[in-house]
């Protein structure tokens, strides 16, 4: 072989081995170039905003993300907290984060949405088993002048949050869906009798009609404003205008706490294992006329887990104060409402007249919980509405914190998370560690 014919050879390995690492570089990460450079979000470690927050939280350590939806999801059996990214004018993306470290983890395929592009698509969490799946979804017309039913749909990607498996899902739906995830499966409904569940792990699409609802027998307020609440392993959590079953399983009035009216008890909220229901007092018992009584119940089998008792009627189900969880499911609150389910016990911050209640924005792992008094929703407590406070729910009792001090909205495995709008109008996601005392 001559020295020319060698040096072409060798010219011709190396442009080869060139081609080839441009190819594994541009298929790692994504599905091609279009998904491997999204616009936003800008990651900082830092964090670079220094928020005034309650001291069990240190402001140096952490991370922020900008120009992100201001819905996140949390799985904390992997440790990933999930957010949308804008990735062109039409088009959005999936994407993780350690929520410990601010590393950045897996991210999904870019997707154009049915909704209009000027919103972000729904964001949320849901658990079947051992296995963790986060959901996006969007609801629209499939074309410009579709009148039918059948012309419209919610489309969903479901995704593995362990590894970041991606499936598409679309359910022919007529109107506006509810769409909530309180079990091992996505709960579709149209806020009635309507409903239709998807399964994360397979994406088979299940549907119940109204009439097939297992009413129970005897149950006249049962077939008046009746609901699908929620998915538990064993059939639909269902309820009408007073009471509330499972289908096929078990009858509220079966697992009355003592001391209720039977026929009484009206649910919530629901959350992953647990739904929250109000039951009026006996009548004859001593604060029959000015309390009420809040109970958990194990969303599978009906069964009393924690209660507590408020002053009536501050608190109306119809509001629906949602059930919030810590990460590792000891603590649930909603509203005014706190519950340690590893003790079995419940509080009700409000004064001894039901004034002053005590609005909860996020609970850890601690069972160190945080809200506002005087704050008329979670978004006005999170916003800076009503006076901020700090309670641990080991001794429930709630202390003041600085006017200006701004709450959590939730928390990731010893990370606070905070949302901040800049004066830019830009979304943030910030997280601030946890102190660890001595």
């Amino acid at each position: 072989m001559t020295k020319r014919q060698k040096i072409v050879r060798v010219t011709l390995v190396a442009g080869v081995f060139i081609l080839v690492m441009l190819l594994v570089l541009a298929s790692c990460g994504g599905t091609g170039k279009e998904d491997a450079k999204p616009r936003k979000p800008v990651v900082s470690t830092g964090p670079e905003t220094q928020l005034n927050v309650p001291a069990g939280y240190d402001t140096r350590r952490g991370w922020e993300i900008q120009d992100v939806s201001p819905q996140y999801a949390v799985a904390s059996a992997t440790g990933l907290v999930a957010y949308l990214a804008r990735v062109d004018d039409s088009r959005y993306q999936l994407r993780t984060m350690n929520a410990e470290t601010g590393k950045a983890g897996w991210w999904g395929r870019a997707w154009r949405p049915l909704a209009p592009v000027d919103r972000y698509p729904r964001l949320l969490s849901v658990t079947k088993g051992d296995r963790q799946y986060f959901v996006t979804w969007s609801f629209g017309r499939l074309g410009e002048y579709a009148l039918a039913s059948a012309d419209s749909l919610l489309s969903l990607d479901v995704y593995d949050a362990a590894t970041g498996e991606q499936r598409r899902v679309e359910v022919p739906w007529s109107d506006a869906p509810t769409v909530s995830s309180t079990g091992p499966g996505i709960l579709i409904s149209d806020g009635k009798a309507v409903s239709a569940v998807v399964d994360p792990a397979t994406g088979e699409v299940s549907r119940t009609a109204p009439g097939s609802l297992g009413y129970p027998k005897d149950c006249p307020n049962c077939r008046k404003l009746t609901e699908v609440r929620g998915v538990t392993a064993n059939g639909l959590l269902v309820s009408g205008a007073k009471e509330f079953w499972v289908r096929g399983g078990w009858f509220s009035r079966k697992v009355a706490p003592k001391g209720t009216e039977p026929r009484s008890g009206v649910p919530a909220s629901v959350s992953a294992g647990h739904v929250l229901a109000k039951w009026q007092k006996k009548k004859g018992a001593k604060d029959a006329a000015t309390h009420d009584l809040w109970v958990v119940h194990s969303l599978d089998t009906g069964k009393e887990v924690a209660q507590v008792r408020c002053r009536k009627p501050a608190i109306n189900p119809a509001a629906q104060p949602q059930l919030v969880s810590s990460p590792d499911g000891r603590f649930l609150i909603a509203g005014r409402l706190a519950f340690d389910l590893d003790e079995k016990t419940g509080f009700c911050f409000e004064e001894a007249d039901g004034t002053k209640p005590l609005t909860l924005t996020s609970v850890a792992d601690t069972g160190m919980a945080y809200g506002a008094t005087s704050a008329r929703t979670v978004a006005d407590a999170l916003a800076g509405g009503g006076d901020p406070v700090q309670v641990n729910l080991a001794t429930g009792e709630p202390e003041p914190l600085a006017l200006n001090v701004r709450l959590p909205s939730g928390d990731a495995n010893g990370v606070g998370l905070f949302r901040w709008t800049d004066r830019a109008d830009r979304q943030r996601l910030i997280a601030y560690v946890q102190r660890v005392e001595d």
